[in-house]
């Protein structure tokens, strides 16, 4: 039989019935594919390109042989400017791709790369929204240019997130009211991951597109199965009838609910979701923006609740009002106020200033306009270190390695919330000990001890 392998992150991930409604798109595969192919689905929770390759891509290369298919699926959080650990430049992640597949064709077999599933997430005009900045992209430049078929998932999601709507299409995600599931029973809200119905209708989807791929052995995607399945009903914060009616009833208990997040004034991302808790009794919350529905949600038994738009909130400030309902009986009104940021300024840097010489560990410092969270320090692409942004604005990071003599660029990148600004560019000259000097060669004879050596000769310190 022929092995086609999945490796990739928690998206594609086969999951257990403990984990219901959560299940990933490479777990359902097989159900697609002729008789002949084995499906194993390697794919696991929290992995990068990287971390993969490191950690587990040697295990897969010994299973493989020719014939056989590899799909690498990635992209989902290597955009991710703010996390140190999970970071890839585009240079990177390209690198990385040609890297898995490069070896894969050495073994014999086939790989093939796949662009991340789009998430449930649509702008305020209904339209999905492409969170991975750019990096399908990427994924279809590096196999144009190493020569790899490609699935192109982030589209044909995208396509099938647009013929449903924001009202119909966290039906295929695990995004759920309280109650509605017994093993979430406060709710939960996840754009990103599938439920059973969201992974198997993906799962589809690279069934298609691999069957449209030139050269692929015949019979390897049972097209008689590639029929769409069944859509995902409206939500039930979109069937509600004339939701309007409770800003007009006279409230019938004092007690309103509370808002816990976000706090009042408070500068949120576009897709900041609302917290709280209801009166005793209330089964149900409307929320309204200058007397427009915009949705509802469910209490949970516990009396909390948490809610976030279908769509993104528009920039700038808002003021929500939430009415809880029991029975018949309606609330009074809880006020929630915040201001939305979708853009930052990029940070100003101070130090090292332009021109100015700095010893090997260079600290560098600036401002950045809130609500900016940290400052993200890059050289190359490559994300070298982070630092706080500070009440007053100001954040400051020494390097922790020393670096080589001689002249450098870095970009500097604000980020808040999944929000960052454009770079800021910095040039820096690192003053000490050129390679090829005497001081250096005169020891190669011995290793170091360590940065604290006592022995003689010693480097000079800074």
């Amino acid at each position: 039989m022929r092995k086609i392998c999945v490796i990739g992150n928690s998206v594609a991930a086969t999951r257990t019935e403990e984990e219901a409604p959560l299940a990933g798109w490479g777990q359902y595969l097989a159900e697609f594919l002729g008789a002949d192919c084995d499906v194993r689905n390697y794919a696991r929770d929290a992995m990068t390109l990287r971390g993969y390759y490191t950690e587990r891509f040697a295990a897969l290369l010994t299973l493989v042989g020719p014939g056989d298919l590899v799909l690498i699926s990635f992209g989902h959080v290597e955009q991710r400017i703010n996390q140190l650990n999970r970071h890839h430049g585009p240079r990177e992640f390209k690198e990385y791709l040609r890297l898995y597949a490069e070896t894969i064709r050495a073994e014999g077999a086939v790989p093939v790369l796949v662009t991340p599933s789009a998430r449930c997430v649509f702008d305020a005009a209904g339209h999905p929204v492409d969170t991975h900045d750019g990096y399908a992209r990427l994924t279809l430049e590096a196999a144009a240019e190493i020569g790899c078929p490609a699935v192109d998932l982030t589209a044909s999601t995208t396509r099938l997130l647009t013929e449903l709507g924001p009202t119909r299409a966290r039906g295929l995600f695990r995004w759920l009211d309280p109650g509605e599931h017994p093993g979430h029973p406060q709710g939960i809200i996840d754009s990103t991951h599938f439920n059973h119905l969201g992974a198997r209708e993906t799962a589809r989807l690279v069934a298609s597109d691999l069957a449209a791929l030139p050269g692929l052995p015949p019979g390897t995607v049972d097209t008689r199965t590639l029929t769409p399945g069944q859509a995902p009903p409206i939500q039930m914060e979109f069937t509600v009838q004339n939701p309007h009616l409770v800003l007009t009833s006279h409230p019938e208990t004092a007690a309103a609910p509370s808002v816990l997040t976000p706090g009042p004034g408070e500068p949120v991302g576009v897709g900041r979701k609302l917290t709280g808790t209801a009166p005793a009794g209330a089964e149900y919350l409307f929320f309204f923006e200058e007397g427009q529905y915009l949705g509802g949600t469910r209490v949970a038994a516990d009396a909390t609740w948490q809610w976030r738009r279908a769509v993104q909130w528009p920039e700038g400030r808002h003021k929500v009002s939430v009415v809880a309902l029991a029975g018949n009986t309606v609330s009074a009104a809880a006020e929630c106020e915040f201001e939305v940021v979708d853009r930052l300024a990029p940070p100003e840097p101070i130090g090292p200033r332009p021109g100015a010489w700095s010893g090997p560990r260079p600290r560098f410092s600036g401002t950045a306009h809130r609500p900016a969270e940290k400052v993200m320090v890059l050289e190359r692409g490559r994300l070298i270190a982070e630092a706080s942004v500070q009440d007053d604005g100001t954040w400051r990071v020494t390097h922790p390695h020393d670096w080589r003599p001689g002249t450098y660029t870095v970009d500097l990148v604000a980020v808040f919330s999944a929000i960052h600004s454009p770079p800021a560019r910095l040039e820096l000259k690192v003053h000490g000990v050129p390679e090829d000097s005497w001081l250096h060669s005169s020891m190669s004879a011995r290793r170091a001890c360590g940065p604290n050596c006592e022995h003689a000769p010693e480097m000079p310190r800074w």
